[in-house]
């Protein structure tokens, strides 16, 4: 049986212990100890990671009484080894746990809606609600959860005997049976949870709601904390920091910035799409008949108007009608078309010809192509 140094101290990155078992598997050696500070994962937290000696942790996993660490050499059984804990990532990994109860306490308190999905995974966490939570709702939410950690409460966590248990209010996904670990927000929270945990709400650091969306009736949330929060935090800073600069306005009035922009853009683009229309208009009624290939090298047009283009210039050709938008750097989007050709049963040599991915009917093909326009030419020529 493992002593389980985590449930213990939450904050014991560094340990000693006796090898008790050693064996090696198809991907590494499985190991066992009297006693360790690895969290072997559970209540949607992965296992943790670290070193035991010169041997990497690469998870762990309970195995009836047992934790069962998974390393990358072995290690020999009755020797005292040293384990080191990946500690930011296990830190990191109890701030955005903890943060987490805290939110499911607050959504539950004041919507009595329950967490019925968790997962934690190394960039954001994302929790499920069993009820619909507006925008509104959830910015109240979000300010109430950072009061909780500005009050810097405990955060306690204990095996209440049975008479203790049956006698407490506790949010739990499924029944349980055996001990049950509680862990309690005060003033916030009670929850049935294996994890490990901060031990005061000032730990978590912030807590941020990202985005939120409809799913399944309820709602789903995906949320950071603590450093992840921080490093979120900077990145969207930077971002929005470089929109400001290139917009020359200040950062908090560059959402309006690059609203006018859209607009702008949207007219530029209805602007074009017209003058598409009369350009592709003018080289249809340009249009002669010709023995051979027709080629057409045109980069502003959509693929709705050289569609328009290759279905008018079939009618004028004996061989193969080709157009291509694009440019030489970029890369080409073509539509072949034709009459006496059939597309279908060439697409790959003309494929393996022009570097590009595409197929259809034996009548039109539509795809891309990498080559060059000196290659595309010659090739048709």
């Amino acid at each position: 049986m493992t002593r389980k140094l985590y449930y213990e101290d939450s904050h014991l990155s560094e340990f000693t212990a006796k090898i008790l078992y050693c064996e090696q598997t198809d991907t590494g050696y499985e190991v066992t100890l009297d006693q360790t500070a690895f969290f072997p994962g559970g209540g949607g937290q992965e296992p943790d990671t670290g070193m035991l000696g010169i041997a990497r942790v690469l998870g762990a996993k309970e195995r009836g009484a047992d934790v069962v660490h998974f390393t990358d050499r072995p290690l020999a059984v009755g020797s005292t080894v040293e384990g080191r804990l990946n500690w930011s990532q296990r830190h990191r990994r109890m701030q955005n746990h903890s943060g987490e109860h805290v939110l499911s306490g607050v959504i539950h308190s004041r919507f009595g809606y329950e967490n019925v999905g968790f997962h934690m995974g190394e960039d954001c966490v994302t929790v499920d609600y069993s009820g619909e939570l507006t925008t509104g709702q959830l910015y109240e939410v979000e300010r109430e959860c950072n009061l909780v950690v500005a009050k810097n409460v405990p955060v306690r966590c204990e095996f209440p005997d049975k008479a203790t248990l049956s006698a407490m209010d506790y949010r739990s996904k499924k029944e349980l049976s055996g001990a049950v670990r509680i862990v309690t927000v005060e003033g916030c929270d009670t929850c049935a949870c294996c994890a490990p945990h901060v031990t005061y709400t000032g730990e978590i650091g912030m807590i941020k709601l990202l985005s939120w969306t409809r799913h399944r009736g309820g709602t789903r949330i995906t949320m950071v904390c603590g450093m992840d929060a921080w490093e979120d935090d900077c990145a969207r800073c930077a971002n929005l920091t470089s929109i400001s600069n290139l917009l020359s306005v200040k950062p908090l009035e560059a959402a309006k910035a690059v609203a006018k922009l859209w607009k702008e853009h949207e007219a530029l683009k209805l602007k074009m799409k017209e003058a598409n229309r009369k350009l592709t208009a003018q080289k249809i009624a340009q249009l002669r008949p010709t023995e051979g290939n027709l080629l057409f090298f045109e980069p502003d047009l959509d693929m709705l108007c050289l569609r328009e283009l290759i279905n008018a210039a079939v009618e004028h050709c004996t061989g193969i009608a080709a157009g291509f938008s694009g440019s030489d750097g970029e890369g080409y989007h073509y539509i072949f078309g034709s009459k006496t050709v059939d597309l279908r049963a060439n697409v790959k040599d003309i494929n393996a010809a022009i570097d590009g991915k595409g197929g259809g009917s034996a009548e039109m093909i539509q795809g891309t192509a990498n080559a060059d326009e000196a290659a595309i030419r010659a090739y048709f020529a």
